[in-house]
């Protein structure tokens, strides 16, 4: 198609042909002057085309000059960071988050400037700034702190995540040791850590200063955390302790060299790092007679803006939170009668679902015993099952990730205020690979019923195989590589557990798809109380109570999920909202092509694009239908 600007020079071109006295001669300038045109508009492209990689590198190094351990985490390298980060620490001040999101503001303006062709590089200039956008946040709020996974986050010492808890897990998990070198990155690392520490006690005094302050047990439950965190003998620190079995593998470095660095290790911690947490406690202890004893985020000055910002972008949607409210209490009715009839079916009539559910959690044969062997046992099924399922991918899934998986169990540090399972990523490089992590502070809350469908979530088909194709598709930018697109990546995960029944995994198990019901029964709850908390103003036991009572969990288990959501609002949307829009479009893509649907061939258009935004993952699954039309 010729654009208007080309019809316009083709016009005056004919209008020259028309007038002058030599056809023969003119009759050549219009080739030349249309040649002249296309080459101009290709030089044009070109230029764009150069100025949108030279963008997405800038927008890169932006990323990882602000969040060296997310540089680790991911395994790029020194060029593709733009420095040499394995020794840098992070920056969290106000100052240094308000000049980190005002370089991110710059680079999404000049890449929604530029036009480019073809289609494949328009998806890399929207997606890519998209996620630009993502980790810029709420416009004029300077409140919270961008997280490398969860973008605008709310507060940046919690219980559950930021840069207290982040770093050192990341620093024990990620950053690999196999030469003298690695070891004094890690201990420039581990001194420079104090810094770090006071940047985010300032961070916390800002916020605070502006009335920007989790709530009240949130506060209460951080302090908990930290003073667990700093009473462990130095000694027995896993910053230490890890350390030191890394150095253990170095065959070629002097043992008196690794005793050295060990003591450097435990002085580092003790002078520096112990003693920053300790005046992050105390900063804590001062403020907590100011923190609210609301649970949602309506309460913080803004919240509701803060609110409407997480909604679209965690749940990746248009609807109001009263719309979700309402597809959650429609989803939980739907999956209560599902579950119900199972629980009938066998044997089990008296009571809610709920008090069914938790009538079953206390039967002995659905239990592995709260014992190092009962632990051993359950992490060996959880093997099993994803070598059962690996199985049987290939009958609905082609293309296979290069990275493998392995279970371990959450740190005994961190377990009390951490999720039933959750994932990290492979590095890039494949020095680390994907960790499914499984909680197993008391196997009681995990019967065995439940522990497939986790599995299916965190594992295979669901986070690591999608995350692990998406960092294989080398062909994308890295920014997309590593997008943190909330609703399509749990969205894909709750999908996956839904797949896996699909692909008879659950067959003649219906305690195993009463398990897998639970928990999409779970999704749906989260549907209702975290826009309960954050827009109808619910009261965090209101929250408790209700989904405690309607999925039948333990209320150990509910309390440290409803404190999760008080923390990330928003983002326990993404789960279901996600899920559903894939099945849409899945539907969507079956009734159009009848008998010429190939499930292999849309889950590949969903995966190998990588973690987009909804809207571009519908442009790209009715793009492929068309091709068959």
């Amino acid at each position: 198609m010729i654009n208007k600007k080309l019809l316009s020079i083709v016009y005056a071109i004919s209008m020259i042909l028309i007038t002058s006295c030599s056809q023969e001669e003119n009759s050549i300038q219009p080739v030349q002057s249309v040649e002249k045109v296309q080459q101009v508009e290709k030089n044009t492209l070109q230029s764009n085309q150069d100025k949108l990689l030279g963008q997405f590198d800038k927008a890169t190094q932006i990323l990882f000059k602000n969040r060296a351990i997310a540089a680790t985490l991911f395994g790029v390298s020194d060029d593709t960071a733009g420095y040499h980060f394995q020794s840098a620490m992070e920056d969290y001040s106000p100052q240094n988050e308000a000049i980190f999101r005002k370089d991110l503001i710059e680079v999404s303006t000049a890449l929604h400037s530029l036009s480019t062709d073809p289609k494949e590089a328009e998806e890399n200039r929207k997606v890519v700034a998209d996620i630009i956008d993502y980790y810029a946040g709420v416009k004029n709020m300077s409140v919270g702190f961008i997280d490398a996974w969860m973008g605008h986050s709310a507060f940046v010492v919690n219980q559950i995540n930021g840069p207290l808890i982040d770093i050192p897990n990341n620093l024990i998990n990620s950053h690999t040791i196999v030469d003298k070198s690695d070891a004094e990155d890690y201990l420039q690392r581990l001194s420079k850590f104090s810094l770090t520490i006071d940047s985010i006690n300032r961070k916390v005094i800002e916020d605070a200063s502006q009335g920007w302050l989790p709530p009240k047990v949130i506060v209460e439950k951080s302090i908990s955390y930290l003073q667990g965190f700093v009473q462990v003998e130095v000694e027995q620190a896993s910053l230490v302790t890890s350390f030191a079995a890394k150095l253990d593998k170095l065959t070629d470095l002097p043992n008196d060299d690794k005793s050295k660095m060990i003591t450097e290790a435990k002085k580092l911690i003790s002078v520096g790092v112990y003693s920053g947490y300790k005046k992050i406690i105390q900063t804590l202890q001062s403020l907590l007679a100011k923190a609210s004893k609301e649970s949602g985020i309506w309460a913080q000055p803004e919240g509701a803006k803060f609110y409407r910002y997480s909604v679209g972008k965690l749940g990746d949607t248009k609807l109001t939170p009263d719309e979700i409210h309402q597809i959650g209490l429609a989803e939980v009715a739907r999956i209560t009668s599902e579950m119900d009839n199972i629980l009938i079916a066998e044997s089990y009539k008296d009571g809610t679902v709920g008090e069914r559910m938790i009538a079953l959690n206390d039967e002995a044969r659905f239990l592995y015993p709260n014992t190092d062997q009962g632990r051993a046992e359950l992490l060996a099924f959880l093997n099993q099952t994803i070598d059962q399922i690996s199985q049987v991918m290939p009958t609905q899934f082609k293309s296979v990730p290069p990275y493998p998986v392995k279970v371990k169990r959450i740190p005994v540090a961190t377990q009390d205020s951490s999720a039933g399972g959750y994932y990290t990523p492979p590095s890039i490089n494949g020095n680390v690979p994907g960790i499914y992590w499984i909680n197993l502070r008391n196997t009681r809350t995990n019967p065995k019923f439940d522990l497939k469908t986790l599995t299916f979530h965190e594992a295979v088909p669901g986070h690591h195989w999608q995350i692990a194709l998406n960092l294989a598709q080398e062909q994308l930018p890295l920014l997309r590589r590593i997008a943190p697109y909330n609703a399509y990546v749990e969205g894909w995960a709750l999908y996956s557990e839904q797949v896996a029944y699909e692909m008879g995994l659950y067959k003649n198990d219906p305690f195993g798809n009463l398990g897998r019901l639970k928990a999409e029964l779970f999704r749906a709850v989260r549907l209702v109380v975290d826009t309960g908390m954050h827009a109808k103003k619910w009261s965090r036991e209101q929250a408790i109570d209700y989904m405690a009572s309607t999925t039948g969990t333990e209320i150990s288990d509910v309390t440290s999920e409803i404190e999760r959501y008080m923390v990330w609002p928003g983002q326990a949307l993404g789960y279901k909202l996600g899920m559903l829009k894939i099945l849409s479009l899945r539907e969507y893509a079956k009734k159009t092509l009848g008998v010429a649907f190939d499930i292999k061939k849309f889950h590949d258009v969903v995966l190998l694009s990588g973690a987009v935004p909804m809207k571009v993952l519908d442009e790209n699954v009715k793009t492929w239908v068309k091709t068959y039309l």
